[in-house]
């Protein structure tokens, strides 16, 4: 099977096609023959671990990714498919359903096209009124969003500000905050203001233009989606009891958040927002382009894109190894 494997740590250049060992499921795995995944800004962190980071977090992060090199080679933490095969103790999935999920705690990423999944894991069916692009851009942007906002506990009616509405978590906690019955008011970049509002945001600032903290509104709940603002810029417009949320912490996936995610899309209250879509061979671009910081919702690697042939496109390099 093809799959982009991560040589060494630095540049999108280290990227690889490469054709490895298909996986055969254990006893309780599904295989899945992967139909979509994504570049995010957590791949790109990962890949180019070389780059400054606070002294002290340095060797933390090659302690937990590999010291010389990527412990787990190919990277991507989230995706959609179709079951191939099932393991003889899985109950819940049979072959040819379709799924989507993390790749949390796996020593396999999903920049492939197949992948093996434990069956209780972070899977569920595809939500049926999704395409499987769509569908692989759900996961970890979703539950991101749903597992801080839940934390805040929002009540309808309460007023609650996005910062970084436009991005894959931004994208998301517009979305449920708007299904928890709050005011949202999502900040943005001027180009992406009318995108924010179409998906469900009530008031939208352009940080180009307003500084929030220094506006007369007041509010509930402040999620920065971005990791750019700080609990002390929020304090001034936040409500005495109000809550300041900051990607910057650490979430454990749960996978009957990603039920709910799934029950979400069916029922039309959340929706992927999609800006580029690249083949396998094309994902060093498009690892360039999340680096930029500029991309609006997800960026999604489309599998049924796989070149048939051997040539490779977009500084892709491929090569035959076991992995």
């Amino acid at each position: 099977m093809k799959a982009v494997v991560c040589t060494t740590y630095g540049s999108a250049e280290g990227l690889q096609l490469q054709s490895i060992t298909k996986p055969t499921p254990k006893e309780n795995e599904v295989l899945i023959k992967i139909q979509a995944t994504t570049v995010t800004a957590g791949d790109v962190f990962v890949r180019k671990l070389t780059l400054p980071l606070y002294v002290f977090l340095w060797p933390l992060a090659r302690f937990a990714f590999g010291i010389k090199n990527l412990r787990k080679s190919i990277l991507g933490h989230e995706f959609s498919g179709e079951i191939e095969a099932a393991g003889s103790a899985v109950k819940d999935f049979a072959p040819g359903d379709h799924v989507f999920g993390t790749t949390t705690g796996l020593n396999q990423g999903s920049y492939a096209e197949y992948i093996c999944v434990p069956a209780d894991g972070v899977l569920a069916p595809k939500p049926s009124n999704m395409t499987f692009i769509q569908a692989a851009a759900v996961p970890v942007g979703g539950l991101t969003a749903l597992t801080f906002l839940k934390k805040a506990n929002i009540q309808a009616g309460q007023k609650v500000l996005i910062y970084g509405a436009s991005g894959s978590v931004g994208t998301y906690a517009v979305q449920i905050a708007k299904h928890f019955g709050a005011v949202v008011s999502g900040v943005c970049s001027t180009t992406n203001l009318e995108l924010v509002e179409s998906i469900g945001a009530d008031h939208v600032i352009d940080y180009t233009q307003t500084d929030f903290t220094q506006g007369e509104a007041i509010y509930d709940v402040i999620f920065d989606a971005v990791g750019k603002i700080s609990s002390a810029q929020a304090k001034g417009v936040l409500k005495p009891n109000g809550k300041y949320l900051t990607i910057k912490s650490v979430i454990k996936e749960k996978r009957e958040e990603l039920f709910e995610l799934q029950q979400l899309a069916e029922s039309g209250q959340l929706t992927a927002v999609i800006d580029r879509t690249y083949p396998l061979e094309g994902i060093a671009e498009a690892h360039r382009y999340v680096e930029k910081g500029h991309k609006k919702g997800n960026l999604v690697i489309d599998l049924f894109k796989l070149s048939k042939t051997s040539e490779v496109s977009q500084g892709v390099t491929e090569k035959t190894s076991e992995v």
